[in-house]
């Protein structure tokens, strides 16, 4: 599943979050690229552990909690504290797979990568090229997303950023471990969910908007790992 996701932040906090990240140190991104993406990635990255990615990730996080549809759609267990990318002209990041296992700053442990997020800061009409190309089953689907949304994808999806050409492309970038593994479950659970919602909103007192929440949480209660 494939899914963009809109206001993730308000007006307010997406012009913040621009604001803090024009002022930011930009080092080279291969920090955080595996031995594979390493040989493709050329971008440059504000470091994981300045207080930039701290503020502006927190903010992030804070937006993800309060967006049904991604709670919806990704089911988070746990999610990876976000990232910042920047390409310029010339810069691009080469086919590649997101590594499957992230260890979590501080020694917390590790997350499995089930959904990989990139967040827009700069809109389409601030840079040339730059698309964020995933392929799944019905082919090469080309991501350019306005400042503000978001896009949602299976980390096991091959994928890549074409290069800039005009303009600089400014995201974040970061995964999640949900409590679904499956794609395909998590996807059943999404439909029904969104399913449910409308005929709620339609007709609240039908009985099967019961009926079908009973069906939602026992699958759910199924196929959850905690």
């Amino acid at each position: 599943m494939i899914l963009s996701i809109p206001d993730i932040l308000s007006p307010e906090e997406l012009a913040l979050g621009r604001k803090i990240l024009e002022q930011a140190s930009w080092i080279d991104g291969g920090v955080t690229a595996g031995h594979q993406s390493s040989l493709v990635k050329n971008n440059l990255q504000v470091p994981q552990e300045s207080e930039t990615s701290r503020k502006v990730g927190e903010m992030i996080l804070r937006g993800l909690a309060r967006a049904p549809l991604f709670m919806s759609a990704a089911l988070p267990k746990e999610i990876f504290p976000p990232l910042f990318n920047r390409y310029a002209a010339g810069q691009s990041f080469g086919s590649h797979v997101d590594n499957a296992v992230r260890h979590l700053p501080g020694g917390r442990g590790a997350i499995r990568t089930d959904l990989s997020c990139t967040f827009f800061f700069a809109g389409p009409e601030e840079y040339e090229g730059g698309e964020l190309c995933i392929r799944d089953t019905y082919g090469v689907q080309k991501v350019k997303l306005q400042a503000g949304q978001m896009i949602l994808y299976p980390s096991s999806s091959l994928h890549w950023v074409n290069p800039v050409t005009r303009g600089a492309r400014v995201c974040s970038f970061f995964w999640l471990q949900s409590l679904i593994r499956q794609d395909e479950r998590r996807s059943l659970l999404f439909d029904l969910d969104v399913a449910i919602q409308r005929l709620a909103g339609d007709n609240p007192k039908h009985a099967s908007v019961l009926e079908l929440t009973n069906s939602y949480h026992n699958l759910l209660r199924m196929w959850a790992e905690l």
